[in-house]
């Protein structure tokens, strides 16, 4: 049973650790927003080196097609949305690295699933004045100002000062990329504190604005989808015969994404349990085979007494499924602890299903029944006179 239970065991491990990724990545990306979309130059499936050139001639989105995708039917709201990397904060002693700044309107908390713990958020008049206001992130709150409020404070952008006028409350990682190391100011102050670098192929194709839109409670997103596409195709003045001169990525891109990774690992790892299940099964088959061996006269007398073939098949064939089914129990059960125990050593997170408990029995059932049935013949295929003669 030795080769069952170490390939149950794997199956049911690696299952349940896969499965609680996943469900560690769903609620992620809910709790981004399942129903935004981003319109932006570039797909995030990805586009190789080779299509920067391409991707840089496309036009360039504003806040004014925000605007006009929020006039749409299907369209809760747009917004407009641009960031880019910082070196370093500082406050006082205090400093962090590699945060982000980011340029957006009032809407931008409500379309992101954020909300201000302390404070307060943006308001039009802030956008439109152009007021040199910031909320920051959890994470910079806390490493900036660990024993004191930081709404109220001056924090230095490019050499600019920003008030800070409010605090994100913690949304964590996604992807295992913070969502609170960040501070977001109005998008009319980013575009004077932080002028776009023309020259660069870089900038040209990711420093520019996209466009983050939610759709309407109850709407399919493909439908939104459909929406924002024709009016962007309109507003660009795309012929027919014309390809989209941008791109409209949503969260479910980012899941497919995922899960075409992790099937991969999830083939790989069937694949390893499979040979492990094989050989099982073939030790299953020799025992059975020496079990008919050993037992032949049982055979020959249970024969003479009058059972048929399909009685001494059934025996044999019942005897290795229960030698299968038990060895599946067994991994079963390690698989679960083993799951757990990587789980509580690591951050990674089992989730143990019934259908995983399904699968390991009827991978068990399905050797036991394979590797089983040409002993069983065997056994019954025996002359009942021969067998009682075997010594």
């Amino acid at each position: 049973m030795l080769g069952i239970i170490i390939g149950v065991t794997t199956v049911i491990a690696i299952l349940s650790l896969i499965e609680g990724l996943n469900r560690t990545v769903a609620e992620q990306v809910k709790s981004i927003g399942s129903d935004l979309i981003f319109l932006q130059k570039f797909s995030w499936v990805s586009t190789g080196h080779r299509d920067l050139d391409k991707l840089a001639g496309r036009p360039d989105l504003l806040p004014d097609d925000a605007e006009a995708i929020t006039k749409l039917s299907s369209v809760e709201i747009a917004i407009p949305q641009t960031s880019r990397q910082l070196q370093i904060l500082k406050y006082k002693d205090n400093e962090v690295s590699n945060s982000s700044v980011a340029g957006s309107d009032e809407n931008y908390a409500w379309v992101n699933n954020y909300i201000v713990e302390s404070g307060r958020d943006f308001s039009r008049d802030d956008v439109l004045h152009r007021r040199a206001v910031g909320i920051i992130g959890s994470y910079i709150a806390t490493n900036l100002f660990p024993d004191e409020t930081a709404v109220g404070k001056d924090l230095h952008l490019n050499g600019h000062r920003i008030k800070i006028i409010g605090v994100f409350k913690e949304k964590g990682t996604f992807l295992g990329n913070s969502l609170d190391d960040f501070i977001l100011i109005p998008y009319t102050v980013f575009e004077k504190f932080f002028p776009r670098p023309r020259g660069t192929l870089w900038s040209r194709v990711y420093g520019g604005y996209s466009i983050g839109i939610k759709a309407k409670d109850g709407m399919k997103i493909e439908e939104t989808t459909d929406q924002v596409r024709e009016l962007m195709r309109r507003r660009h003045g795309l012929g027919f015969d014309k390809e989209d001169d941008f791109e409209l990525n949503t969260q479910q891109i980012l899941m497919d994404l995922y899960q075409s990774i992790t099937n991969v690992g999830f083939i790989a790892i069937v694949a390893i349990a499979a040979i492990s299940l094989v050989v099982g099964g073939i030790g299953i088959m020799n025992i059975m085979l020496v079990s008919v061996a050993e037992r032949t006269r049982e055979i020959g007398i249970r024969k003479a007494v009058g059972a048929s073939n399909n009685n001494i098949l059934a025996q044999f064939l019942i005897e290795s499924i229960v030698l299968a089914l038990v060895g599946g129990l067994i991994g079963i059960v390690f698989g679960m602890l083993l799951a757990w125990l990587i789980s509580a050593v690591s951050p990674l997170k089992a989730s143990v299903s019934f259908w995983m408990i399904l699968l390991g029995f009827g991978f068990s059932a399905s050797v036991g029944i394979f590797f089983g049935i040409y002993p069983a013949r065997r056994a019954a295929s025996l002359n009942p006179i021969e067998a009682l003669r075997y010594e």
